[in-house]
């Protein structure tokens, strides 16, 4: 199929307001940004899972997201980042999980998208990132050893660390989640989806973040969901593959966000997730108090930071 218009969404994490209008802004002119470079690619003729790639990249090299860089730190002070990709011509997997020291996850998993084993954890993925000669790099900023440190002195009383990384570090009692996402359709009528996290942030060693999981990010020829919010959570409801299977059952992109997201919301689930079908709808919906999410619908880029906090589904 060729000449079918491009859509776009990506997101930057669920989780709590952010704590200023100036924190807003700058999260909405990163997304915008990023909306804008990746869907110039998507005219230009790039397929879904290199526009996805891109996205996810560019995400990951802003600091202010739980991301490649910026990443928070499991409790023994280690960044680990988990990444996964969906090509949903295909319905192939692959993912990363908590590698360290490597600039863009993404890239380990669009890597083992043509591999015969499609998913490594920690070990492997240390010596997969030696045999194809990706360099070293330290994804640690200020603030996010600064959250680590105020938890180990007892200060910073969260269960999880920042969904974006802000100058001023959030209000004790706040609890945020951080992931990035990306899900496109692409001029041929092909759909791909990336994610990638730095995990929740000061968790038990080695804990496995959705990212790295169909729960978190999957996609077919009918449809493809990222997710964001309480990684167990969204393990739970096994929420981006339900949302795919219910749309290749039959119900609308819409209809199929919205009994998920009412079904979590039942459930006291905390969690977010974007999607595209094949017919270019594009829904985003959250049961968190915002969702940082911005899109490209053919005509217009838009996002969802100031969205109605009462709602669960939005959808263009």
């Amino acid at each position: 199929m060729d000449g079918v218009q491009p859509k776009l969404i990506i997101h930057g994490g669920a989780g709590g307001h952010l704590q200023s209008h100036e924190g807003e802004e700058k999260v909405r002119k990163i997304l915008h940004s990023v909306v804008e470079e990746v869907y110039d690619s998507l005219l230009s003729g790039v397929k879904a899972r290199e526009a996805v790639i891109q996205g996810c990249q560019l995400l990951e090299d802003e600091p202010i997201f739980n991301a490649g860089t910026g990443s928070v730190l499991q409790s023994d002070g280690q960044v680990r980042m988990s990444a996964s990709f969906m090509d949903g011509e295909r319905q192939r997997f692959s993912g990363i999980i908590n590698v360290c020291r490597v600039k863009n996850p993404i890239q380990i998993a669009d890597f083992l998208q043509d591999q015969e084993d499609r998913v490594l954890s920690d070990y492997g993925a240390a010596e997969l990132l030696r045999q194809i000669n990706i360099p070293s790099y330290d994804p640690l900023i200020d603030i996010r050893l600064k959250e680590w440190m105020q938890d180990r002195t007892a200060e910073f009383h969260k269960a999880m660390a920042g969904v974006v990384a802000e100058e001023e570090l959030a209000l004790p009692d706040e609890t945020r989640r951080g992931t990035i996402g990306v899900v496109v359709l692409d001029r041929y009528g092909k759909i791909a989806v990336g994610t990638s996290t730095g995990g929740k942030g000061l968790e038990r060693i080695g804990r496995v973040s959705d990212s790295a999981m169909p729960a978190g990010n999957y996609a077919n020829k009918q449809a493809g969901v990222s997710c964001t919010g309480i990684g167990e959570d969204i393990l739970d409801e096994c929420l981006a593959a339900k949302i795919v299977i219910r749309v290749t059952d039959g119900l609308s992109l819409k209809d199929s966000m919205l009994r998920s997201m009412q079904e979590c919301r039942d459930r006291q689930r905390d969690l977010g997730a974007i999607a595209i079908d094949q017919t270019g709808a594009i829904a985003w919906g959250k049961t968190s108090e915002v969702i940082l999410a911005a899109y490209h619908n053919g005509e217009v880029i838009g996002d969802t930071i100031d969205w109605n906090n009462e709602e669960l589904v939005g959808y263009c």
